[in-house]
């Protein structure tokens, strides 16, 4: 898998491009400003990046701006964005495009070995990696929703654990039940958001997502 690591904070930078090679994997460049994300997204076109929001030269949201610019070059371009806090709204631009290869990750979550590359190799394989900590606040801020108010526990359990990119198997194990009682669920679940379903797992995150924090 080749990377690209865009962070502004050398030991940060640094900590991830060894953590990422110790996986086995290539790390092809690195960045440490808005316009040498950009530049280093479109030129190496890599399986996946892993790009800070904040970044110079303004300290704002450069990082999340090269990321979008890059993937409306080049659709589906699978970026890990990194943020210090839950920004709801980081999400929704993230989602917009619907196209996948996405993933919204606290940094802190960087210090969790496994999961970090987990969820590298899930958005490099065009699927969705959410934090749990942006999932909970998404379906907080999503509480007054009418669809979600009609979602038993166990529903809202299965949508938190699909917003994160799972699939119905590792659902399954993570509730302890099988395959087909997750299946039922899903079903039922979207009935209730008014939600199309669609055998792409993928899509069907996306969509829940962009309904939980649509305004």
């Amino acid at each position: 898998m080749r990377v690209v690591v865009a962070e502004d904070l050398y030991l940060l930078r640094d900590g991830m491009v060894r953590l990422i090679e110790a996986f086995g994997h290539e790390v092809v460049g690195t960045a440490a400003t808005g316009p040498e994300t950009l530049d280093a997204l479109l030129t190496l076109r890599p399986d996946v990046s892993v790009v800070d929001v904040r970044m110079p030269p303004t300290q704002s949201d450069e990082g999340l701006r090269a990321a979008l610019a890059a993937r409306r070059e080049v659709r589906g371009l699978p970026v890990l964005v990194l943020s210090q806090h839950v920004e709801q709204l980081y999400a929704r631009e993230l989602l917009a495009d619907g196209a996948g290869g996405i993933g919204y990750f606290l940094k802190e979550s960087v210090f969790d070995a496994d999961q970090f590359v987990d969820a590298l190799e899930r958005v490099a394989g065009g699927g969705t990696a959410m934090d749990p900590a942006v999932i909970a606040k998404l379906l907080s801020s999503g509480s007054s929703n009418r669809g979600l108010e009609r979602l038993t526990e166990r529903e809202h359990s299965v949508l938190s654990l699909m917003a994160e990119g799972l699939s119905n198997q590792a659902i399954a194990q993570r509730l302890f039940l099988s395959e087909s009682a997750i299946s039922k669920y899903t079903t039922s679940l979207f009935g209730k958001l008014g939600i199309t379903d669609d055998d792409n797992t993928n899509r069907r995150v996306l969509a829940v997502l962009a309904y939980l924090n649509k305004t």
